[in-house]
């Protein structure tokens, strides 16, 4: 039983697209959906330094293009669940059906934008809590006045705040907790500092017309499985300024039978929280073409080519 999933903010990094627009199609394929969103992805992607991806009004639509393209070289994979952590929840309402490419970019540029104008307001960030018990940390983190914006599961817990907080928090760790890492985003996302942006992001949903899920669609509220596309959309919208529990996600992933994880371009972090949290399920991160061959065996494996 095979589980595609897609990364949140902060995978990104500089030149990660290069090697895929070697494939035939992808490069123009990017260049359709930049004209779509005004934004030159294949720059972006290629040549732009760590600073200029790191503006969350870039940073977003990049990710969703890169999961796009990056699944879409898989081939006609259909995996029995799809789920995204954070912006990568736009992703696999792709990979789902729920919206087709240019609607998932649309979205997600108009996201990107309102998240980056509510950032703006308050110099607000988040940061990673290494180790510790969950329980012990959301305590300290509350009294600190900062929030549990991700819930990842396997030890791992990304608090967000002020800048002021969070350095209290790096100076006054949670019991237990071996290190405190800075993420590289531009805002408390998922959070109270992102209100201002769901008004905006529900103007921009309320002209999509979203189709049910082709595949179960795991969201990342609450690790539920939703089965309509207008409850999707919904919740696309709520999330911004709502904490993401992805350990809940993982629970699904353990109740539905998942045997095997890939992770679309940039992979990595999610498959790391896999291999913690969901000994035995076999996992891959599609960070370049080279390991497509390998996600493809992955795939006339566990899932349904």
């Amino acid at each position: 039983m095979l589980v595609l999933v897609a990364p949140g903010q902060g995978a990104q990094t500089p030149g990660f697209l290069t090697p895929w627009l070697d494939l035939p199609g992808v490069e123009d394929r990017l260049r359709a959906l930049s004209a779509a969103i005004d934004l030159d992805l294949v720059h972006y992607g290629t040549n732009a330094d760590a600073d200029e991806i790191r503006d969350t009004s870039i940073a977003q639509p990049l990710l969703v293009a890169a999961g796009i393209v990056s699944a879409t070289a898989l081939g006609d994979v259909s995996p029995a669940a799809v789920a995204g952590h954070s912006v990568g929840e736009i992703t696999a309402a792709a990979f789902a059906g729920v919206l087709d490419d240019t609607a998932a970019l649309t979205l997600v540029r108009k996201r990107g934008l309102a998240m980056a104008d509510a950032a703006a307001i308050t110099e607000t960030g988040m940061s990673a809590l290494l180790g510790g018990d969950p329980d012990v940390s959301v305590a300290h983190l509350a009294k600190l006045g900062l929030t549990p914006a991700n819930i990842n599961g396997a030890g791992q817990i990304v608090a967000a705040g002020t800048l002021e907080q969070l350095a209290a928090l790096n100076d006054d760790k949670p019991e237990g907790v071996r290190k405190v890492v800075p993420l590289k985003v531009a805002g408390a996302f998922h959070t109270h500092h992102m209100a201002p942006a769901v008004e905006t992001l529900a103007k921009a949903a309320a002209d999509l017309t979203p189709a049910d899920p082709k595949v179960t669609y795991v969201s990342n509220k609450d690790g539920r499985a939703v089965a309509t596309g207008a409850e999707v959309l919904e919740r696309l919208v709520g999330q911004v300024a709502n904490p993401v529990r992805w350990d809940l996600c993982m629970e699904t992933f353990k109740e539905l039978g998942a045997t095997a994880i890939i992770e679309v371009s940039p992979g990595g972090t999610l498959v790391g929280l896999a291999k913690r949290a969901l000994p035995g399920v076999k996992t891959l991160a599609l960070k370049t073409p080279d390991d497509l061959d390998a996600a493809r065996e992955l795939i006339a494996e566990h899932g349904v080519a």
